[in-house]
């Protein structure tokens, strides 16, 4: 037993056909912190994750989870870790308390148990209220949060949820991770993978995700040190034809919409500010504000695909 870390895994890697979903992956998470895979659609975050639930078999690799080596107990694996897929199966015509308690008898919990869990997950999802209203009639995020409640039913060691918040509104989103903090302060490990980056920020410790590699893992504050690039907002009208003129400048590496501004990233601020400024006004474009910013998650993340993708051409 590793007191230390909740997870370990060395060179995982996994291949559907000719296809590389999981190339030499790295991970080691620390017991009790809230971890996050991050990256798009295709970086290798939901096969990764299978693989470590015992869904998947290893490809390559070693792992162990709550302890265990996943190649020769995935069935003690099972029984100490929650996993929450991307399309996880509430049965909608069953009241939120009847699908705890569907759930509850799927995991073989104790009624003695399940008398005290019960009521806590209702109140700790903020479901008590709705506990008789048909699951199918439930908003995106109360489904979300059900689903969270039916997951922790037999109290696991080690939370594994693939991209949960997908499709959910901001307000949800908040919520759920509210009590994702909750769950830290209880001691349990959550290793949780999303696209979003501004919910890296969120984690302890993030590890971006790319082509089915980790480029790194920290946390994000140092991640954010470490960009080599500096980063400027642009706020202007209209912002289509302004982020086409900031790419186009010299000194620009990469430019990214940030709701009603554009982040730019440059290895040169000073000359790539002045020659920015002067090809805004010489486009005609309505510039509020040009300055030089701290770097946000999603910043570091779009510098370190930048620089995958020169070292793979």
């Amino acid at each position: 037993m590793n007191e230390t870390y909740a997870i370990i895994a060395d060179g995982l890697h996994k291949q559907f056909g000719g296809r590389v979903a999981v190339h030499d992956v790295a991970l080691r998470v620390p017991r009790g912190q809230i971890y996050g895979l991050i990256g798009p659609d295709g970086a290798g975050k939901t096969t990764t994750m299978r693989m470590l639930c015992g869904v998947l078999e290893l490809g390559g690799g070693s792992a162990t989870v709550a302890g265990f080596d996943l190649r020769h107990n995935r069935e003690a694996v099972k029984e100490r870790i929650g996993y929450m897929s991307q399309r996880f199966s509430l049965y909608p015509d069953l009241t939120v308390l009847e699908n705890l308690t569907f759930f509850a008898d799927l995991f073989e919990v104790p009624r003695a148990e399940r008398a005290r869990l019960v009521p806590y997950l209702l109140e700790f999802s903020d479901l008590t209220a709705f506990q008789q209203r048909p699951a199918g009639l439930l908003s995106g995020g109360m489904k979300q949060k059900l689903a969270l409640a039916c997951t922790l039913i037999h109290k696991p060691e080690v939370l594994f949820l693939d991209e949960p918040t997908t499709g959910v509104d901001p307000v949800a989103r908040r919520e759920f991770w509210r009590i994702l903090y909750g769950l830290r302060k209880d001691g349990v490990t959550v290793l949780v993978s999303t696209p979003y980056m501004d919910e890296a920020a969120r984690c302890q410790t993030v590890a971006f995700m790319s082509q089915g590699r980790v480029l790194v893992a920290d946390e994000p504050r140092n991640l954010q040190q470490q960009l080599p690039e500096a980063v400027l907002e642009l706020r202007a009208q209209p912002l289509e034809q302004a982020r086409t003129i900031a790419r186009a400048a010299a000194g620009v590496a990469a430019v990214q919409v940030f709701g009603t501004t554009l982040h730019i990233l440059t290895d040169q601020p000073d000359a790539a500010e002045a020659a920015l400024a002067a090809s805004l006004a010489a486009g005609g474009i309505a510039v509020a504000s040009l300055r030089r910013i701290l770097p946000s998650v999603e910043d570091v993340f779009v510098s370190m695909t930048q620089h995958q993708g020169d070292a793979n051409d």
